[in-house]
Parts: C-alpha cells; sequence; structure tokens
C-alpha cells in the first residue's frame, strides 16, 4: 500500500457510546396509559403485543 492508504488505527478500549445509543436517549415525556381512555386500537395493539411476547418467550 502506498502512503495515503495507511489504515485507521482507533482504540477500542476508549470507545463512548455508539450513535445508535447516542441516539436513544430518552426525550424525557412519560405517556400514562388508561383502560378508561383506550379506543379499539389501542386495545388490538395492546393484544398484538402481548401474543408476540408469548411467541418471543416460546421461541426462546
Amino acid at each position: 500500500m502506498g502512503q495515503n492508504h495507511k489504515p485507521i488505527k482507533r482504540n477500542k478500549n476508549n470507545q463512548g457510546p455508539s450513535q445508535f445509543e447516542k441516539n436513544l436517549q430518552s426525550d424525557g415525556i412519560d405517556v400514562e396509559y388508561s383502560a378508561e381512555l383506550a379506543d379499539a386500537d389501542d386495545l388490538e395493539a395492546q393484544a398484538r403485543a402481548n401474543a408476540a411476547d408469548q411467541r418471543a418467550k416460546r421461541n426462546k
């Protein structure tokens, strides 16, 4: 390799959080779920989430 094609040396022991982890930061807004205020779409989404959780636990 020529002089301009040197590999980039990175210190892997001293890296900070990844870009994904930086973007994963919470916005600080808590959303409270209320069964009294839930509409049909909310109930369907909750049923789908529960079914997905059961499938995930079964496949472990």
